[in-house]
């Protein structure tokens, strides 16, 4: 299959990169080029390739994807492109609205050097995009995605309290939920599975990372509401036949990667991705009695299968296994030991993934093409927050009396079976400056849940269990439509609109506009607006919240959440010292016309979750101002700085959302010696003070009339040195390098049976400083 045909193919599947549809007709003797540069043997992207008009000295550099924008140059007199790449052979081609050119290897070259690294945010989307590049994950110990944004500044990476080890992403300030997550453009990890969605996904499996704030293509549904973030996996065809990664820290936690792959022939490829974690040593290092991090074990697989017919044909299939177990609570809890009198958490996931990608082009049509998108999602989890329990399913319809056994304070179970599938649909109006995209979609979520709080007086173990159930079934069916304009020198705009009809809330519409616009040559203006929904699960969404003794109470005549955002941002390139730099600056402003709010103020001693109170406001504004440089050859350096202002109505009165730092600053250092043999990569955070709410302790407290308190402002440092050899690289590092810990993350820590127990107020480190070492080898 040609370079050209497979590049045709392929561009249905990348569903939010609007900006660069292949082209249908002639190139205007105005336009810029455009297009992508790629290795001729292996189809991999080659970024940092030089590409000038011939005869003229104005050139650019392909970026991370391999993709170029190069303006038109009157100079530029026959109206052909010369492509140099090192260690490859240059090639001189005829411009066109959209050229792809494969460069064969140089004979001369054994070892190829790419001397000019991509800026990390796209200056091509109509979208604002960062990506965090496959070197950039490189950067930190990126034992699972959670670990994969702590060289980023866009997006932050909170604890959900002090016990269960939960992690969550923020973006523009609103939690992770919020924020759609995808995995090769399909949503996933969603629902029931975003408390440790986080830890799903090993960081060796990552290939790169595109973050988009604001609203993006209607094409994914109609959840997202501050961004996505796409995860973007190891291609079967792209990448190396084998990679293993070990991961080691002085915790005793151990991570383990293998990724396998294999060009079977022409047209199949396949990878198989291997990875587990283990931590079974019982760390307690602030001595408070409690585990600083639960004891965990995971084993996960996910199977890639690649087709390309060599025609008109692309097709992938996946399918995907984990299981998980974690143990946390105090150092003497024992999950098998039902007389012991310790407080315990017990966690089960078993979730099985399936998925399957196929697009056909039109052969004589480049620009028109049709797709079809499937996957499905098991999800089961199974936890207890308390005392030691009989057996492992949590069942009590078997032992309705729970003779001679201690009962869990809590216990919270959740079963999500979940089918998607979308067809799309692409083709051009007269010529690809007009490119349209028309799909259906339907959507089906079963949610089985049950949240269990002890027995009332006179209730039977059936109607406890009627009690605790929260089940409900959704049927989404939706159609959307697309435009894109692309005039032939610089304006972008992407205006979309879908229609899902929900079987239980009813009609859900959703308008989004991204415009961009090219000010010059190196200034990039973009705005985007739109609006989205999305159906909470408001006990999945707290969970942190049930370690502490607040108990839940929860309205049932929950709404849909809806909100609208608007925002934009601006980009601007330049050179320091002869070498590329970049600066951007954003804003976004999220309102929320409803909201399920989760209000810690208003009943200290209770979490009360209701819609948004009649008359009341919720928003988040969010500003971002970043600079990349390279001052010298082989140092970048990259600083920001985030505001965040994000507030809730909670009993009438507009509160600080807890834990979310209205001030933080971000800098990393990152130094690469010749031939990338040493590189050293060092990481500061300041985050200014944290909101949140009284914890259950400080409302017995005489002096504590305040409805918010605020956590002191603090920093961390992060550093790590590898040591690349021709096959492995050896890596060491420290996180927390000053052991800076928050001082009594647990409230009535020594009576965690009390009614003042709380360890979901957690602002800031637990365990202090970790260091960590280990070995990355690979076969091409």
């Amino acid at each position: 299959m040609s370079a050209t045909l497979r590049g045709r193919v392929l561009r249905v599947l990348p569903l939010l990169t609007l900006g660069a549809a292949p082209a249908a007709f002639a190139q205007s003797s105005a336009a810029p080029a455009r297009g992508e540069v790629t290795d001729g043997a292996t189809r991999a992207a080659l970024p940092g390739a030089v590409v000038r008009w011939l005869g003229t000295d104005q050139a650019t550099t392909t970026d991370e994807r391999g993709l170029f924008v190069l303006p038109y140059s009157t100079k530029a007199t026959d109206g052909r492109l010369v492509i140099n790449a090192l260690g490859y052979r240059a090639d001189t081609v005829q411009a066109g609205p959209y050229v792809r050119i494969a460069l064969k290897n140089s004979a001369e070259l054994q070892e190829v050097v790419i001397t000019d690294r991509a800026p990390s945010y796209s200056s091509l989307t109509p979208t604002h995009t960062q990506v965090i590049s496959s070197r950039d994950l490189t950067k930190s110990a990126c034992c699972n995605l959670a670990e994969s944004f702590e060289t980023n500044a866009s997006v932050e990476v909170t604890t959900t309290d002090a016990a269960s080890g939960a992690k969550q992403i923020q973006l523009l300030g609103l939690d992770g939920s919020y924020s759609l997550l995808t995995v090769d453009n399909l949503p996933a990890l969603r629902g029931l599975s975003s408390p440790y969605r986080l830890n799903y996904l090993a960081g060796p499996w990552i290939e790169s990372i595109d973050i988009i704030k604001g609203m993006g293509s209607v094409v994914n549904g109609y959840e997202s509401i501050s961004g996505q973030v796409n995860v973007r996996l190891k291609e079967p065809e792209k990448t190396d036949r084998l990679l293993f990664n070990a991961y080691a820290n002085d915790f005793g936690k151990f991570d383990l990667n293998l990724n396998t792959s294999a060009r079977i022939n022409s047209k199949w490829s396949t990878a198989l991705l291997l990875h587990t974690d283990h931590l079974g040593t019982r760390v307690d290092r602030n001595k408070d009695g409690f585990l600083d991090l639960p004891l965990a074990t995971q084993y996960n697989v996910l199977n890639k299968w690649k087709y390309k017919s060599g025609k008109a044909v692309v097709s992938e299939w996946g399918v995907g296994a984990l299981r998980e177990t974690r143990q946390g609570g105090q150092v003497g809890f024992r999950e098998d030991d039902t007389s012991n009198p310790y407080y315990g958490i017990t966690q089960q996931t078993t979730r099985y993934t399936a998925y399957g990608k196929t697009s056909y082009t039109w052969p004589t049509k480049p620009y028109q093409s049709l797709g079809l998108l499937v996957s499905g999602t098991s999800h089961d989890f199974q936890s207890s927050y308390g005392a030691s329990t009989y057996g492992v399913s949590f069942d009590y319809t078997h032992d309705p009396d729970h003779a001679g056994h201690f009962r869990p304070q809590r216990q919270y179970n959740g079963l999500q079976r979940t089918g998607l599938a979308t067809l799309l649909f692409q083709s051009a109006i007269g010529n690809t400056a007009h490119v349209y995209r028309l799909g259906a979609s339907y959507l089906y979520d079963d949610y089985q849940e049950h949240l269990r709080t002890g027995f009332r007086a006179g209730e039977t173990a059936e109607q406890e269990r009627l009690r605790s159930l929260r089940a409900r079934t959704e049927r989404v069916p939706g159609a959307f439509a697309e435009y894109t304009y692309q005039n032939s020198k610089n304006l972008t705009v992407v205006a979309g609109a879908r229609a899902d009809y929900h079987n239980l809330y009813g009609w859900f519409l959703t308008p989004r506009l991204n415009v961009k616009v090219d000010a010059t040559q190196s200034t990039v203006l973009r705005l985007a607006a739109g609006r989205g929904y999305r159906v909470a699960n408001p006990i999945a969404e707290n969970t942190g919240m049930l370690v502490s003794s607040r108990p839940f109470s929860v309205a049932t005549d929950l709404q849909p959440e809806k909100a609208w955002n608007v925002g934009g941002s601006f980009s601007q390139y330049f050179t320091v010292a002869g070498r590329q730099a970049t600066f951007v600056a954003d804003y976004y402003h999220t309102i929320f016309q409803n909201q399920v709010v989760a209000d810690p103020y208003t009943v200290p001693s209770l979490l009360l979750i209701r819609n948004l109170e009649p008359g009341g406001r919720s928003y988040s504004r969010s500003f971002q101002a970043e600079v990349q440089v390279e001052p010298l050859k082989g140092l970048q350096a990259k600083a920001a700085y985030k505001w965040l202002d994000v507030k809730t109505s909670y009993g009438g009165d507009l509160l600080p959302k807890p834990l979310t730092p209205q001030h933080r600053l971000f800098a990393n250092l990152s130094y690469a010696s010749a031939f990338d043999k040493w590189r050293a990569d060092l990481t500061a955070q300041w985050y200014g003070r944290r909101p949140y709410a009284p914890g259950l302790m400080h409302q017995h407290d005489a002096g504590a009339s305040d409805k918010v308190l605020y956590s002191p402002r603090y920093a961390t440092l992060n550093a790590q040195l590898t040591r690349a050899f021709k096959r492995f690289d050896v890596y060491a590092g420290v996180e927390n390098l000053t052991d800076y810990r928050q001082r009594n993350p647990i409230d009535a820590a020594d009576q965690p049976f009390g009614p003042t127990f709380d360890a979901a107020m957690n602002w800031g480190p637990i365990y202090g400083r970790l260091t960590y070492v280990g070995l990355r080898f690979r076969l091409e």
